[in-house]
């Protein structure tokens, strides 16, 4: 069109700009926005919302964002455009800030509005917020809808509602699958195995029946409980029953099963036979499973593939030096944090979110900023000894600096997530649950120290890293100490 000298309406512009969000083609977009500013047609509301739909799918939200906010005349398809950009790129407080915004600006809400800041609101485990659009669904009429429902669903179970998640499920009709694999991914997250495993058979008897995405979260529940030969049963039947193919996400689960239970050489022996190249996922479940076991031989091989794909990830090799370091070899310990220092790997430090008073309020290990953070350590400092005359002992194998053990205790005693527990001890209602979302898996010490404060401050505490979620209650776990 351009070389016959055919004009471009505002229409074909926007239409090609779909193209390039469906290929991810940014500099297609850089230079359409360019061609839309010289043509004056940059203010078009149509142009302006393709531009903002290809910039957050190629992960460009300032430009975005840009684009947004010089829009004078944005439709309800931009705001929604717009909150669906920063949730997809993992921004879930910017998506709920301009949800809020669009509220009081008047913005209608629609049904992929809706559902996006739900998505918003799982991914930080923001309940009260979450309960706050479930009741914009009903005033809206949208709660007919499978694909708002299957939303809520998953925000209920993601931030800890396991029950309101399944009264959602429970007052619908239960026709479409997705809400199915929802309500079942939920259970699996929880590791509820039980339910879900009755959800999986009452699924097919209402003449649903699985596909892969059930059976992802059918391996996966089996992989948090260590049900190994039920995973083996399922890992069958979905090919042999179902006549379901196998996906690398399958075989990842499988992977993480039998790395779990112990079964690494059985967990590797999948990867070598299966008909995929080994994810960086697998790698990290095997590395993750050597640790546990303490083989050194597998986490080397592991680890030399994971820095092969992943060269730029930190983790692979705090993994690897924390495996030494277990194996109390000192000289490998330096060698390996040696090339994490000379790489460009990036380690992840260790963060914790909580909820309170519909703000959400983030801690780093051995945080210092917070404004409550004086009071925050003298309230763990007298938490810790009324949960020792409990019996209570800090972990200190699972701090491996090369320290001393009095100085590993104070190293454990900064981890996000007992920062966060203590935050919402002196912050919420008394007998409130306690709700916390951590980055990283979470520690022995950690998870032992959860048991004893949920037994001494009398209320459930709920976290969910970055495998699953664990209920805490009068000392007990519900993961039985297995994750």
């Amino acid at each position: 069109m351009q070389r016959d000298k055919s004009p471009l309406s505002e229409f074909t512009v926007s239409s090609v700009l779909c193209a390039c969000a469906a290929k991810s083609g940014i500099l297609e977009c850089r230079q359409l926005h360019a061609f839309a500013v010289k043509k004056a047609i940059d203010s078009n509301v149509y142009v302006a919302t393709a531009l903002i739909d290809v910039y957050s799918k190629c992960n460009f939200m300032r430009e975005a964002s840009w684009v947004f906010d010089s829009l004078e005349d944005k439709s309800d398809v931009t705001w929604s455009s717009m909150v669906a950009g920063y949730v997809r790129n993992e921004l879930y407080e910017e998506a709920l800030r301009l949800y809020r915004r669009g509220q009081v600006a008047g913005v209608d809400e629609n049904q992929f509005s809706v559902s996006s800041v739900l998505s918003a609101c799982a991914g930080l485990a923001a309940l009260i917020e979450g309960r706050r659009v479930h009741t914009v669904v009903h005033k809206a009429g949208f709660s007919d809808s499978a694909y708002v429902s299957s939303s809520l669903i998953d925000m209920y179970a993601k931030s800890g509602g396991i029950k309101e998640a399944y009264r959602v499920f429970f007052d619908q009709q239960n026709t479409s699958i997705v809400l199915w694999n929802a309500m079942i991914s939920g259970f699996s997250r929880h590791g509820r195995c039980l339910e879900m495993m009755i959800l999986f058979e009452k699924m097919q008897q209402k003449g649903l029946f699985p596909n892969q995405v059930t059976y992802l979260s059918v391996l996966s529940a089996c992989g948090h409980m260590g049900l190994v030969e039920e995973g083996r049963k399922y890992f069958h039947s979905m090919v042999q029953k179902h006549n379901i193919s196998r996906n690398v996400l399958h075989y990842s689960c499988m992977v993480d099963i039998l790395g779990r239970a112990g079964l690494i050489h059985d967990a590797y022996d999948v990867m070598r036979t299966m008909p995929f190249e080994a994810t960086a996922s697998m790698w990290g479940s095997l590395l993750a499973s050597c640790r546990n076991v303490g083989n050194l031989e597998l986490a080397e091989i592991a680890a030399k593939h994971l820095c092969e794909i992943e060269p730029t990830k930190g983790g692979n090799h705090v993994l690897l030096s924390n495996i030494y370091a277990a194996n109390k070899k000192w000289n490998e310990v330096a060698k390996s944090r040696q090339l994490l220092k000379e790489s460009e790997a990036v380690k992840d430090r260790g963060k914790s979110w909580i909820d309170v008073n519909h703000q959400v309020h983030t801690f780093m290990v051995g945080e210092r900023e917070h404004p409550r953070i004086a009071e925050i350590y003298s309230k763990l400092d007298e938490m810790i000894e009324a949960m020792q005359k409990l019996g209570y002992k800090a972990e200190t194998e699972h701090d491996l600096h090369d320290v001393d053990e009095n100085r590993k205790s104070v190293l454990l005693r900064h981890h996000s997530e007992k920062l966060a527990l203590v935050f919402g001890v002196i912050s919420l209602p008394l007998g409130a649950p306690i709700r916390i979302i951590k980055n990283l898996r979470i520690c022995g010490d950690c998870h032992n120290f959860m048991k004893f404060a949920s037994e001494i401050i009398k209320r459930e505490i709920i976290v969910r890293d970055v495998n699953r979620f664990h209920h805490f209650d009068s000392g007990y776990c519900s993961c039985g100490d297995f994750w």
